[in-house]
């Protein structure tokens, strides 16, 4: 087939020079990603404002603008805010956390299941709030097996890349190719249309990942940080409630089982008191009175609601709360006690702490000794290290404080997991929407953002930091690349190009040369501007060709998610970079086979879901 005579313009050829030149930009990293974005779109809007494209007059700077209201990218934002509330509530620490305590029985079983539930997980949702999830969580089971991190973090990034291939929502890309189809055709994918080729692709590279992972990847122990939390253990005590996980726990050797990283100095029931071994099982209104790290007491509030409350309920914690405090983070820090504190030599009680200043004292650490008492009858000594609990507005109040100097940079959000179920209700209806076509995926989406903040289970300054502005962007950047491309005829141009040196071999070779070509790129300049500068010249190689526009379309797809040799390809890379220690050329090291891997098996059986 012979390229077929378009009329060119200069305005064509200036658009393209103007895509070289950002992906050149992209690719640098010369300036941020934001200044990139907002410099091309206005590049852009200033020459079609004096230049007009000859095949289309009508284009102009709200076209351009088009982009960052499209309804893919309203879905993207929508959906990373949805991810947020499951992260702010633990939604999946529980799972998580029994899936963890299982490690010591049976440590290959246990890595299998979480990174199968990250899979799973990713093919519901955008998979970067996944991988933030689940970062810590490798982390730990690393450091349980003593084995490196990076055998398991560029692993965790691409399966969750896979198993964006799987849905229409897994991954920002597919839904950006879908909302050009949309645009330029009467026809849409459908939630599961990319499922049947997109999961034998996944699990292609799954298995590479499985065999080549321990070849391939650094092994490379993580050196300790010297900004690492302290060690030190606070006395801190946990109040025994009627629905409390320890209710009726039974010592085994002395010891509670259920409290690993825990050790229990005494258990204070009644005028009682009972010191280790232990010997009878834990009853409701006991007091176990602990020696625990922050990352130990950390891990006991998000592992069960019941913790949390106890916590809450001791000294009238709920009592007398301000108006709006449901809607506010709960966080955890740390303050020392000055020299000159009027604090000094009086009990959390006599003082009236949770009064005075509204926060909770969930531990006490005191360096010179051991303490073995009741922590709300330690005296406060100078220089004893609290380590409070309680919302954010009440926590920032301290700093003001003369009695405690607050160690701001220790402060950490708390997950709030008394909504955890919630939000996980949240979570399925908006993908049980989505799934059945019950409602646009868009309007879905956005549904379940709003019901995210409504429910409480975030506020709104979490559900802001959830919007990445660099994705919204670079995203809308790429709308405009594409969107021009499109109207100078650019695209068309570029797409003829392919046909008239591919087609000859047959529309098999031409879809594996699209894939290919795609496939390096979007390492380049990021999927998400590959998808929508390509999903155009797809649909334009379609109607050259008469290849199915779908066929296209998912070509277009599974390509663009092909972005593992790099770690600018995709935002999960980034995410796992720091982590796992890795260098630049890690990824192309591990990446690069497994896009020849997934590109020759596209190759292969294309013919057996598309007619070509």
């Amino acid at each position: 087939m012979e390229l077929v005579s378009i009329s060119s313009s200069w305005q064509m050829w200036m658009t393209m020079l103007f895509v070289l030149v950002a992906v050149y930009l992209y690719v640098t990293e010369k300036y941020s990603i934001e200044s990139i974005s907002v410099g091309i779109v206005t590049t852009l809007m200033i020459f079609f404002h004096f230049f007009k494209p000859e095949i289309s007059a009508n284009f102009d700077s709200t076209s351009l603008l088009s982009g960052f209201a499209a309804p893919a990218l309203i879905t993207i934002m929508a959906l990373l805010v949805v991810g947020q509330g499951l992260f702010q509530t633990g939604a999946f620490e529980g799972p998580i956390l029994r899936i963890n305590n299982a490690l010591d029985n049976s440590p290959r079983r246990t890595l299998s299941i979480v990174f199968i539930l990250a899979f799973s997980v990713s093919m519901f949702m955008n998979n970067t709030p996944v991988v933030v999830m689940f970062i810590p969580i490798i982390s730990a089971m690393a450091l349980r097996l003593r084995h490196s991190t990076s055998i398991y973090m560029m692993p965790l990034s691409f399966v969750c890349i896979l198993a964006g291939m799987t849905t229409l929502i897994g991954s920002s890309t597919n839904m950006l190719v879908n909302d050009v189809l949309v645009r330029s055709t009467d026809l849409s994918l459908k939630f599961f249309t990319q499922f049947p080729f997109g999961i034998i692709l996944a699990t292609i590279g799954s298995i590479y990942i499985i065999i080549a992972a321990p070849i391939l990847l650094p092994n490379k122990r993580k050196q300790k940080n010297k900004n690492q939390a302290s060690g030190q253990q606070y006395i801190a005590q946990i109040r025994i409630t009627e629905h409390h996980p320890l209710n009726t726990s039974v010592p085994i050797a002395g010891l509670y089982p259920k409290l690993k990283d825990v050790t229990v100095r005494m258990v204070q029931r009644g005028e009682k008191v009972l010191l280790p071994p232990f010997e009878h099982a834990l009853e409701e209104n006991d007091i176990l009175i602990v020696a625990a790290t922050r990352k130990s007491l950390s891990n006991l509030l998000t592992s069960s609601p019941e913790y949390l409350k106890g916590m809450l309920n001791i000294t009238g914690f709920q009592k007398n709360q301000k108006d709006g405090d449901y809607n506010q983070s709960i966080v955890i820090s740390e303050a020392v006690i000055a020299p000159s504190s009027r604090m000094i030599g009086r009990n959390i009680e006599q003082i009236g702490f949770r009064r005075q200043t509204g926060c909770l004292v969930l531990g006490i650490q005191r360096r010179s000794r051991m303490i073995r008492k009741s922590m709300l009858d330690i005296r406060l000594e100078a220089g004893d290290i609290l380590l409070l609990f309680g919302y954010e507005s009440e926590i920032i109040e301290l700093r003001d404080n003369r009695d405690l100097l607050l160690l701001d940079w220790s402060t950490k959000e708390l997950p709030d997991i008394r909504k955890s179920i919630l939000a996980q209700l949240i979570f399925i209806g908006t993908v049980a929407c989505a799934a059945t076509s019950f409602l646009p995926i868009e309007i879905a989406a956005l549904s379940g953002a709003i019901a995210m903040i409504a429910s409480g289970c975030l506020n709104i300054r979490q559900a802001v930091r959830a919007l990445d502005m660099r994705i919204f962007l670079l995203i809308g950047a790429a709308f405009a690349m594409g969107l021009a491309l499109e109207k100078t005829g650019g695209a068309e141009y570029i797409g003829l190009t392919v046909v008239n040196t591919f087609q000859p071999y047959g529309d098999q070779i031409l879809l594996s040369s699209v894939f290919f070509i795609i496939a390096i790129l979007t390492n380049i300049i990021s999927n998400s501007a590959a998808a929508l500068l390509f999903a155009p010249i797809g649909l334009a190689i379609s109607q050259q060709t008469g290849i199915d526009p779908i066929s296209i379309v998912l070509t277009v797809i599974f390509a663009t998610n092909c972005s593992f040799a790099t770690p600018i390809a995709y935002q999960t890379n980034l995410l796992v970079m720091g982590p796992g220690h890795y260098k630049f050329s890690d990824f192309a090291l591990f990446g690069i086979p497994l896009i020849f891997i997934l590109w020759l098996s596209f190759s292969l059986l294309s013919p057996y879901f598309f007619n070509v």
